[in-house]
């Protein structure tokens, strides 16, 4: 039998709860100098040297020698032979996860619109999708399919006319599945680059990869750290800290399922945090105990348990709606109310990147098929942001058009304000078009 898990357990009503709280949900994400210097290294290289350092980079960390650029470029007829290679029951997993995310996000797209004033003024909004996107795909063993299809599906809703992915292939290993993905996602070009290198070379360009306008997807601490160097270059996602589960539990759930689920966060990576709220004490051991007897059945049990004994709470609240008030203090990436009436309870709820609702939907369903996005914000950041989606693929222009009239009178107003503002120029601008 393993050794006992040595899990937090908390009680919403101690003294000291919140600093306790704060001590649990406290990350730093922030590279180290060290980290920094090096990125800053890698990114002047590929701006200066192009190409040549990214075929030098891809030798000295990925251990993949080639003679130049092009045998780091896969074509799309490469991905359609990556959709042939794969099981015929992998290849009809991708296929429905990727109609069922296609179908969720062609919800989020937005439309031009205006309206006209009575003078005749108009007033308006257009929307145009990004010229290009730039996808990250980590590479090797840990690659993830369901993140390709999940970046590049709401880029390609959008109207964005070339997504172009970079994905690491370390000593030549090539994943299928990430292929595979890339083809049914509608990803125009790949390139096996990885690292800062990659990133530098979507946001400034290269003699062989195009400069994107915005980058998205997950990555290490030195992908991370580009990815927050190149920002106002480029747009970017976000700066993702560890993945997160949060779960509301009436205490009526089979505690093997709470368990599960908070193993599914935790077999991420060490840092990765799983917390369980729930009013009934005798649930919470009922819970321990279904994880001290499970974790023996992972594959991840090392990695699982450096992080529940690290990062992981059972806390015992008064009630779901003292539950509700934690979990919008915690603002997690993922929120389960595994309860009788989740519906009861949204009202309540104002921060969390995705809320799964009900005793039968677990987080890991909304990784990979259930179709909303699984790019969602960590570390608190859900309290301001959004999860990844069509509209972080399209732009907001604003449209006026001014009649005589409309301009007449607008002017009126306007040179008042900029008289106001000492800005002469601006008032006179304005007041060339007051009708006398």
């Amino acid at each position: 039998m393993s050794t006992p898990l040595k899990i937090a357990r908390l009680n919403a009503n101690q003294s000291d709860f919140a600093q306790h709280l704060d001590v649990l949900l406290a990350w730093e994400g922030v590279s180290d100098k060290a980290v920094n210097n090096r990125v800053e290294e890698i990114i002047a290289a590929v701006r200066e040297r192009g190409d040549a350092a990214l075929v030098e980079y891809t030798a000295r960390f990925d251990g993949l020698q080639v003679d130049a650029m092009a045998d780091l470029i896969l074509d799309r007829a490469r991905l359609e032979l990556a959709l042939e290679r794969i099981t015929g029951e992998q290849r009809e997993a991708l296929e429905v996860a990727a109609e069922r995310v296609k179908r969720y996000h062609e919800h989020q797209r937005q439309e031009s619109w205006r309206y006209t004033e009575a003078d005749g003024t108009v007033l308006g909004q257009q929307i145009t999708p990004l010229d290009r996107a730039g996808l990250y795909v980590p590479g090797g063993k840990a690659s993830y399919p369901s993140s390709v299809l999940m970046n590049a599906i709401p880029a390609k809703v959008a109207g964005v006319p070339e997504v172009v992915m970079v994905v690491p292939t370390p000593r030549g290993e090539i994943n299928e599945l990430v292929l595979a993905a890339a083809c049914l996602a509608g990803v125009d070009r790949v390139f096996t680059i990885g690292g800062a290198q990659a990133v530098a070379a979507l946001a400034y360009g290269t003699e062989s990869v195009p400069r994107v306008d915005k980058i998205v997807g997950p990555g290490n601490i030195y992908v991370a750290t580009a990815k927050r160097a190149v920002f106002g270059q480029v747009g970017i996602d976000m700066i993702a800290g560890p993945s997160e589960i949060l779960v509301v539990c009436d205490g009526q759930t089979d505690p093997d399922w709470i368990a599960m689920d908070l193993f599914s966060q935790a077999e991420h990576d060490e840092d990765a945090q799983s917390i369980l709220l729930s009013p009934d004490a005798s649930f919470l051991d009922a819970v321990e105990a279904s994880l001290n007897r499970l974790i023996g059945e992972l594959e991840r049990e090392a990695i699982v348990r450096v992080s529940l004994e690290n990062r992981a709470a059972l806390i015992k609240v008064d009630n779901l709606e003292q539950a509700c008030e934690l979990a919008n203090r915690i603002a997690p990436e993922h929120l389960e109310l595994s309860v009788e009436d989740p519906d009861a309870l949204l009202p309540l709820i104002r921060h969390a990147g995705a809320i799964f609702m009900g005793r039968h939907t677990p987080e890991a369903l909304g990784d990979y098929c259930a179709g909303p996005n699984h790019v969602l914000p960590t570390s608190g950041t859900a309290r301001f942001s959004s999860p990844l989606g069509v509209y972080d693929f399209q732009k907001r222009s604003s449209v006026i058009f001014c009649s005589p009239d409309g301009a007449s009178e607008l002017g009126k107003t306007a040179s008042v304000l900029a008289r106001g503002e000492s800005l002469t120029a601006h008032a006179r601008s304005a007041e060339y078009r007051i009708k006398p």
